[in-house]
């Protein structure tokens, strides 16, 4: 393939990827947007195996088949409670295959074009080393990410005097090393640059606590964009350039739009922790914490008999794949007359859109779907709030309590509705560790079980 015609291809693959992202700005047009996604996909592997200076077919058809084969595997087996942690997986891929192509291009320069051993130009040297650089911070932040969501390591903030400090003196460390690195051109300096910026990776993301994850996942899928995108300049190739930079951009908006949602600094959430493993925040008054408990009959007879209801999902309704069983018992609500909306708080879940995507999954309409600024106004004329599997995103402490630590975050009203019936197992704290005086207020009733057997049951009742 000549190289006009390549250029021309990888323009086309270039406007798929930004048509995609314009079709995931909305539910509706989100399966458009993954088709042309895809195709752009497809197109943009299609030109670079056909540009001439590509070698070794069998080696590349056997890496295709051997990822197209995990990457099948692990799609069909993925429960959807564990997304998040697979973007978290999947970007740290992404970082480590930028470190990868950056050395290989140091090591082989010339098979792509930048010179030879010794005599690397100094333009691809940064680029390259900062392309690394990324790519390495990306790979151990996102396994660290992957470790918290999973629930290897603990989901609270792990921090150590002088924290700060070390992350900054690191910084300055590796801005040296790419300085030696483009004088020497030294092997050595480019694997302290690796070495450094791995470590890098894991002092940011660990103190950075549960209740900031959806910002954090966000975040890394911007490292991931942006080391592309440097690896793009060090291969001189137009595509990952412009992929990279769009990936980069999107994250890096997202996670402003997210902080700035909950109130949040972004460069606080970057550098230091957030909430507290277990117990109550100081300051919190609960009074003596009597709660009022109910069975789902007793939601079942408020719910029928109710003029609107508005259901928060969280991801306690994710871990119990709960979306389908209260897609029925909203159906059946609706039967009755009553009004029925789910209202979407933007760091719902363990990543953005985690919610949106679990409700399209069990077919609920869009247009019964709002954001949290859409309908937060709507609580206090709502009859019924249904709160299942959310905790962080509704407590009152985050308007209240200026001593807790989600003090200022935007939250879900569901206090100001009539009645609010709150589906949870216990009453133990959510992913912030902080306890929620909701569970004791008056007007709550405690639905205590599996959110997906509550619905079941409370749709049982509404046939009955």
């Amino acid at each position: 393939m000549s190289a006009d015609l390549s250029a021309r291809a990888y323009l086309i693959a270039s406007v798929c990827f930004i048509l995609a992202l314009r079709g995931l700005s909305h539910p509706e047009s989100s399966r458009s947007g993954n088709i042309f996604g895809m195709v752009g996909m497809v197109i943009a592997i299609a030109t670079t195996l056909l540009l001439p200076g590509v070698v070794s077919y069998g080696l590349i058809a056997a890496g295709i088949l051997i990822g197209g084969a995990i990457g099948t595997f692990i799609a069909l087996r993925i429960n959807m409670t564990a997304l998040p942690q697979l973007v978290a997986a999947f970007h740290s891929l992404v970082g480590l295959a930028a470190v990868f192509v950056a050395a290989a291009a140091f090591y082989k320069p010339e098979a792509y074009g930048i010179g030879v051993s010794g005599e690397i130009p100094v333009a691809s040297l940064i680029e390259m080393s900062i392309g690394a650089a990324i790519g390495a911070i990306t790979f151990t932040g996102s396994v660290i990410a992957f470790a918290k969501l999973q629930g290897i390591m603990s989901g609270a903030p792990i921090t150590f005097p002088g924290q700060h400090p070390l992350n900054a003196i690191l910084g300055v460390v590796t801005i040296l090393l790419v300085a030696w690195f483009c004088i020497d051109q030294l092997g050595i300096s480019f694997w302290l640059i690796v070495a450094l910026t791995l470590l890098l990776g894991v002092l940011i993301i660990i103190p950075i606590g549960g209740a900031d994850m959806p910002v954090v996942i966000s975040m890394l899928n911007s490292y991931s964009g942006w080391a592309a995108c440097g690896i793009g300049f060090t291969l001189e190739n137009n595509l990952l350039i412009i992929a990279g930079s769009l990936v980069g951009s999107s994250g890096a908006i997202l996670s402003y739009i997210m902080c700035k949602g909950m109130n949040r600094s972004f460069f606080n959430v970057i550098l230091g922790g957030f909430g507290a493993e277990g117990g109550v925040a100081a300051g919190q008054d609960l009074g003596d914490k009597t709660v009022k408990p109910g069975s789902a009959d007793d939601a079942a007879f408020i719910m029928k008999n109710a003029g609107s209801v508005m259901i928060i999902p969280g991801y306690g309704m994710a871990v119990a794949q709960a979306q389908h069983a209260l897609r029925e018992m909203a159906d059946l609500l609706k039967k009755e007359g009553v009004e029925v909306r789910y209202a979407i708080h933007p760091v719902a879940g363990r990543m953005p859109g985690h919610m949106n995507v679990l409700l399209a999954e069990a077919n609920v309409p869009y247009d019964e779907v709002f954001e949290m600024d859409e309908i937060n106004r709507d609580f206090a004329s709502t009859d019924v709030a249904f709160v299942i599997g959310a905790n962080d995103i509704t407590n009152p402490a985050a308007k209240n309590d200026p001593a807790s630590p989600i003090y200022g975050m935007p939250i879900l009203e569901v206090d100001k509705s009539k009645t609010v019936l709150f589906v949870k197992r216990s009453l133990s704290p959510g992913y912030a560790g902080i306890d929620n005086g909701l569970f004791y207020a008056d007007n709550t009733m405690m639905l205590f079980d599996d959110a997906k057997k509550m619905c079941e049951h409370i749709v049982k009742a509404l046939e009955a």
